[in-house]
C-alpha cells in the first residue's frame, strides 16, 4: 500500500543473476485509495506492455500487490496466461486491519476488509485458478494481515515463514531463502 517496486530490490538480489526477465511494477495505490479492480487494470497494461498479449508467466505479489495480481487473474483474464501465482503476505481472505477504515474514502483497503464484495467474488469462484501452480507465503505473527493465516490462498501450497513483522516477509534472509527457491523452481 505505501511501498514501490523498490520492496522487492532485496529479493532481486537473492535471486541472482537470473535468466528470466523480471517486472515489478510501480501502481499508484495512493495509501489504499485506489480501488484493488482498478490497479489489476493497471498491472495488465504492465505486463502486456513488457510481455506482449500472449507470452506465458509467472508472477509474484506481495501485501495487497498480491491482493492486485490475483484479481487481474480471476477477473480480468489473467489466468490465460499466468503459469505460476506465489502470493507473499497477502490477505486473501481478508485483514482485521483494514475493518476500521472507511470505504468511502479507501476504497483500496476496503477490498481488503473480511467479506468484502471483492474477496466474496474472488473466494467464490476458484476454477480460474485450478490450472495455476499457486504457493502462498505467510507469517502467522504478521502485524499487517490479521491474523496471519488470512494470507493463504484458498488453493495451492502454503508456507509459512519464520519472521515477526510483515516488512520482514520481503526482508529477512529467513524468508527471502525460501522465497528465492520457489520463485526459481523450474
Amino acid at each position: 500500500m505505501l511501498d514501490s517496486s523498490r520492496v522487492f530490490n532485496r529479493l532481486r538480489q537473492h535471486l541472482g543473476q537470473s535468466k528470466r526477465r523480471l517486472l515489478a511494477p510501480d501502481l499508484p495505490l495512493r495509501c489504499g485509495i485506489t480501488p484493488i479492480a482498478e490497479s489489476a487494470a493497471l498491472l495488465g497494461e504492465q505486463i502486456e506492455a513488457a510481455f506482449g498479449a500472449d507470452q506465458p508467466i509467472d508472477l509474484c505479489g506481495f501485501s495487497m500487490g498480491g491482493v492486485i495480481a490475483r484479481t487481474w487473474i480471476q477477473l480480468r483474464g489473467g489466468h490465460r496466461r499466468t503459469r505460476r501465482f506465489t502470493s507473499v503476505a497477502s490477505p486473501h481472505q481478508g485483514t482485521l486491519t483494514a475493518n476500521p477504515w472507511p470505504s468511502r474514502l479507501l476504497a483500496g483497503i476496503a477490498d481488503l476488509k473480511q467479506g468484502s464484495a471483492l474477496l466474496q467474488q474472488l473466494n467464490g469462484d476458484l476454477s480460474s485458478l485450478e490450472a495455476i501452480e499457486c504457493c502462498s507465503f505467510y507469517s502467522d505473527l504478521d502485524l499487517v494481515v490479521v491474523p496471519g493465516r488470512r494470507a493463504v490462498l484458498p488453493v495451492g501450497a502454503q508456507r509459512m515463514l519464520p519472521v515477526w513483522t510483515h516488512p520482514q516477509v520481503l526482508r529477512d534472509r529467513l524468508s527471502l531463502e525460501p522465497l528465492a527457491e520457489e520463485l526459481m523452481r523450474p
